[in-house]
């Protein structure tokens, strides 16, 4: 049977939808586009727009970024009729499915490049869905990868208003939210699920389901969102607007509790805050409460609602604000607040009767993470007093009979289960990575005499000087490797306070250049059994950290101490930070990636603090980073089989260093298998052997991006050196070279290729790291050429260094023999010399192009600044009179040039 080719792909989802209630019609060019817009317009909002009035529509559509078009198209124009004025609507959100539903193929649009798109979806004569498709057998990557060019070459105009894109090959299926080239990430596309969290993959079913009219025009009305922080269309995944529909059901229809499962890193914030948006919308609710368990998550919560919808929160800074906020009718109908204020104010008697007007109201409760602090009088107090309330709980890590302490479960306090999706549903999905688990040290007990015999010795052994400093020893030595050379960063979690100190002052003694926080609660009647009270010690951490960052915090602080920590540790500013409890829930940093554990975690506690590890950020960061110093593996397997299933463990765990090695040399034999040498890649003449041989060093690349992680990684247990894999990592890179000189357009087989050159990035061989061999570098020994030639190689090695060749071989030539190292500052000499060189380039650029100079110095000073480059002020530097298509290009090869520029002499 022959591999069903892209134009019956589209042809048949065009019938599909056809038969579902798409109109086809035929759409050539922009042209066409505007004219079927203009007609749709009209339909939708029963009424006839004259040429002025349509054209004045076209200005105020077409400008703004893809943010702010996103905006639009859910507000309304106000046409100014001197009879009869009147709003017209772009999206009829209150009710969707009353839209107007068509699809095109092949529509031709024209910028930098001429471009047909495959299968678009209109609402009202928008572009809102974008389909790509690729035949059966090409991965969904090739799909995207031409979405991304797209934004570059040629979407303009309505094609702006694209909200989703859709990528299948017929047998898999994805989609996403619409953003700038830099915000789309192939990580962050998603499979459609049915409500038992199967994927729908084929193109057929997801046509059925996903595309459905109403289903597509209500997830563009009520399940995206605007995200006014970062400037970015977001979409709900299928596990979320399942679960917002099943708590809006609960809630309204059948009028009980419930909760909603869905792992630690899903995106239940999005999901709760949809869940409470859309519950303070509808008029029979008086208030929603957003209750959370800490003051820091009340601040965390507050900012993330509010980043979704500016201003949509009110929040409750002390009691009082609280009691005003929720005695105050009308507007702000949705309210965050923590527990503790919370219970205060229904408890306490003056408070108490100002609330007694509102007791009867209906009002919905919903408890952030009712896993930890939903199960005591504060949460009774609560929910008897309001007493008509319901209450929601969303959790990651329910309680449940085996992790309950004989206490009660999240089933007894909240009832019904509404929806789950654990962590295994996020694995398979990629929305969280799984662990790399390792156990360095620890001693099993295997019986209950075992256990017994032990207690004797087992806190004198475990905070034994010998066995810390090993402990401190192996952080230290491990932690470059486990951190990717400190792209990210890590926290340690111990026992208890003492040992913390003990800890923390080997730390201090021990030569390293990490910077290492600690961070911990003290009582103020604790038993003085230490030589010191718990919160003299940290006044005294502190007073390191204030040296370190230049604050000024004392124990007295703590609250703006915890929020500075946190702060720093998602910034990436701390290398370890050393805890007991704090940080282990509710804290999210995608720059976190390794957990050092010496302490018993089991059931929920495990798995929250695990979690902290698993957040995606890039492809480099693989999987969450574990070190048990203490054998939990039991633990660990209890505990995913009770939040998973029990075969879920393969799922979650990544398999152990010896089956890495053993699949990076099943790649190393289908490389050797069509190369024998780096040298043999590079003369490689077809365009699809060069494809070959970047897919297969393609992956090993990314299983050596997994075996980089591991302390016991040795280039013995290969079977290539380390100096041939570089020099395969050169051709690889070569070949990367000339496609992207040669093939601008994307015609090269190797256009759909994602090169992934991210993971060969090494922060360590930057620039200071060359000129610190430059240093060594003498012009007048024998050696010279070969040093020299050294040098410039290390550089072809390493994506990040090939721009700076040329500059560093002609310092090199021009500059170095007339340098005294012993005397002169080699760095400074260096920073002198590219500031030449790039006013140079600058200069190059305006004689070349022909550009005003004043303008263009503009130019590059506001790109210098914001990174971003300034279209009107490069049209105005032109001094030369161009046609519209002649300036458009013009435009785009100053672009191109100031990005290449930047690059290069970024340092």
């Amino acid at each position: 049977m022959s591999t069903q080719s892209e134009a019956v792909l589209e042809n048949n989802l065009i019938k599909r939808l056809s038969e579902n209630g798409y109109e086809f019609v035929k759409i050539r060019n922009e042209n066409d586009l505007l004219a079927n817009f203009r007609v749709q317009l009209d339909k939708l909002n029963k009424c006839k727009l004259t040429d002025e009035e349509f054209n004045k529509v076209l200005l105020f559509l077409d400008e703004g970024s893809i943010f702010d078009k996103a905006k639009k198209l859910r507000d309304h124009y106000y046409i100014d009729r001197k009879d009869n004025p009147f709003y017209i609507k772009f999206l009829n959100q209150k009710d969707w499915c009353k839209n107007i539903f068509q699809v095109s193929n092949q529509i031709t649009m024209e910028s930098k490049h001429k471009n047909r798109y495959d299968v678009t979806l209109l609402i009202n004569g928008f572009p809102l869905v974008q389909i790509e498709l690729k035949r059966r057998g090409m991965p969904l990557k090739e799909a995207f990868d031409q979405i991304t060019r797209y934004t570059l070459h040629s979407y303009k105009g309505l094609f702006n208003y694209i909200q989703i894109f859709v990528v299948s090959n017929g047998i898999n299926t994805k989609y996403f939210a619409n953003g700038l080239k830099n915000d789309l990430q192939f990580e962050f596309t998603f499979y459609w699920k049915d409500e038992k969290n199967n994927n729908i993959l084929s193109l057929d079913d997801f046509a059925n389901t996903f595309l459905e009219k109403c289903n597509l025009a209500k997830m563009i009305s009520k399940y995206m969102v605007l995200n006014e922080s970062s400037k970015r269309l977001m979409i709900l995944r299928a596990y979320q607007k399942y679960a917002v529909e099943a708590v809006i059901h609960q809630a309204l229809d059948i009028k009980q509790n419930g909760y909603v499962w869905h792992t630690t890193g899903s995106g239940k914030t999005l999901t709760s805050y949809k869940v409470s948006q859309l519950l303070a919308e509808d008029e029979s609710i008086y208030k929603v409460i957003f209750v959370v368990d800490r003051r820091d998550l009340d601040i965390q919560t507050n900012k993330e609602f509010n980043s979704f919808c500016d201003g949509c929160v009110n929040t409750t800074k002390h009691t009082g604000a609280l009691i005003k906020n929720l005695t105050t009718e009308g507007k702000g109908k949705l309210v965050t607040t923590t527990i503790q204020k919370l219970s205060k104010a229904v408890k306490t008697a003056g408070d108490k009767v100002k609330l007694q007007k509102i007791k009867d109201k209906k009002i919905i409760l919903i408890f952030d993470e009712c896993h930890r602090s939903q199960f005591g009088e504060m949460h009774n107090v609560i929910t008897e007093f309001f007493s008509n309330s319901l209450s929601f709980g969303f959790t990651g890590t329910p309680i449940f009979a085996k992790n309950s302490d004989g206490t009660r479960t999240t089933k007894d306090i909240f009832g019904k289960k509404l929806h789950e999706y654990v962590i295994k549903d996020a694995i398979a999905d990629n929305n969280v990575l799984g662990f790399s688990v390792d156990y360095v040290g620890g001693a099993k007990s295997h019986t209950d005499i075992d256990k017994e015999v032990k207690k004797i010795n087992t806190k004198e052994y475990l905070e034994s000087d010998n066995r810390l400093n090993q402990i401190v020893d192996y952080i230290i030595e491990s932690y470059d490797s486990k951190t990717r050379n400190r792209e990210f960063n890590a926290m340690f979690t111990v026992s208890r306070g003492g040992v913390i100190h003990n800890y923390y002052e080997l730390f201090k003694k021990k030569k390293h250049d990490l910077k290492i926080v600690t961070i911990f609660t003290f009582k103020a009647n604790e038993d003085l059994s230490e030589n010191e009270h718990s919160q003299d010690l940290l006044d005294k951490y502190i007073l390191d950290y204030n040296k370190m960052f230049e604050t000024n915090f004392t124990s007295d602080d703590f609250k703006q101490y915890h929020a500075d920590v946190s702060k720093r540790m998602k910034n990436r500013e701390i290398d370890l930070l050393l805890v007991v409890d704090m940080f282990l829930t509710g804290f999210d940093s995608k720059l976190l990636n390794t957990l050092y554990v010496d302490k018993n975690l089991q059931y929920h506690g495990l798995l929250q603090a695990f979690s902290r590890t698993n957040r995606i950020v890039n492809k480099r960061k693989s999987q969450g980073n574990i070190v048990c110093f203490t054998n939990l593996k039991d633990n660990v397997d209890e505990a995913i089989a009770l939040f998973s299933d029990p075969n879920a463990i393969e799922d979650i765990i990544l398999p152990p260093y010896e089956t890495f090695v053993k699949w990076f040399n099943e790649d190393l034999k289908r490389l050797f298998k069509l190369v024998k040498t780096a040298t043999e890649a590079l003369d490689l003449q077809s365009e699809n052997d060069k494809k070959k041989f970047v897919l297969i060093f393609r992956d090993l690349i990314r299983n050596k991006n997994k075996l980089d992680i591991f302390t016991e990684f040795n280039w013995d247990d290969v079977k290539i050196d380390e100096q041939e894999f570089n020099d395969f990592k050169s051709a690889y890179l070569d070949i990367y070279d000339e496609f992207k000189k040669d093939n601008e357009d994307g015609e090269s087989v190797l256009g759909d290729i994602d090169f992934e050159l991210e993971l060969l990035r090494n922060d360590q061989i930057n620039v200071d790291y060359i000129l610190n061999l430059l240093a060594d570098l003498d012009k007048n020994s024998t050696s010279f050429k070969h040093d020299k030639q050294r040098i410039i190689s290390l550089m072809k090695e390493h994506e990040n260094l090939r721009s700076k060749i040329d500059l560093i071989e002609k310092f090199i030539n021009e500059k170095l023999g007339n340098i005294d190292s012993k005397v002169t500052n080699i760095n400074e000499e260096f920073d002198k010399f590219m500031k030449h060189e790039r006013k140079q380039a600058m200069c190059e650029i305006v004689d070349e192009e022909n550009l005003n100079e004043d303008v263009a110095r503009q130019i590059f000073e506001y790109f210098e600044f914001s990174g971003k480059i300034d279209e009107e002020l490069i049209k105005q530097s032109l001094v030369e009179k161009l046609k519209f298509k002649e300036r458009k290009a013009k435009v785009n090869t100053i672009k191109f040039k100031i990005f290449e520029l930047f690059e290069k002499f970024d340092y």
